[in-house]
């Protein structure tokens, strides 16, 4: 396959103009050759790190974090084995139980003010059945556990 222009490979790898240049601004994506005309002329590889990057976002990475994997991708030697996919991968997977469990705790709190039938906040937050720990909440940092 010969080389694509910009608008092909954003075409192909299901993002836009804007994106491609940003991820080339940002280092992601290697600047291309140009053409005798000035176009932008892209190896079929791009589209694959393009999806790469997108696929990586999908799962919680960030542009950051994917450069770094990028990174590490084309220097495999003399990198600490730590800064693989796997290590980074499992670190992003804790990440994401973390937040799972986070919303269990919020799902099953406003499922019990639903239940408890909470129609006034204030009114609720005076009670001592209210199923919605505002005190708590108040007090404790944006981390802190509601229940």
């Amino acid at each position: 396959m010969s080389a694509l222009r910009s608008s092909e490979v954003a075409a192909a790898a299901g993002v836009n103009l804007q994106t491609l240049r940003y991820y080339e601004r940002r280092g992601l994506l290697a600047e291309p050759d140009r053409s005798l005309g000035g176009h932008r002329m892209y190896p079929p590889e791009a589209v694959t790190v393009l999806r790469v990057i997108k696929a990586a976002q999908r799962l919680g990475f960030t542009l950051e974090e994917i450069t770094d994997l990028l990174e590490s991708g084309r220097h495999r030697h003399g990198r600490a084995a730590d800064a693989g996919l796997q290590a980074r991968a499992q670190a992003k997977l804790a990440e994401v139980e973390a937040k799972i469990s986070d919303l269990r705790i919020i799902a099953d709190t406003l499922r019990a003010a639903v239940d408890a039938g909470c129609d006034d906040l204030v009114t609720c937050a005076a009670q001592p059945c209210c199923p919605i720990p505002f005190a708590t909440i108040a007090t404790a940092g944006p981390d802190a556990d509601p229940r």
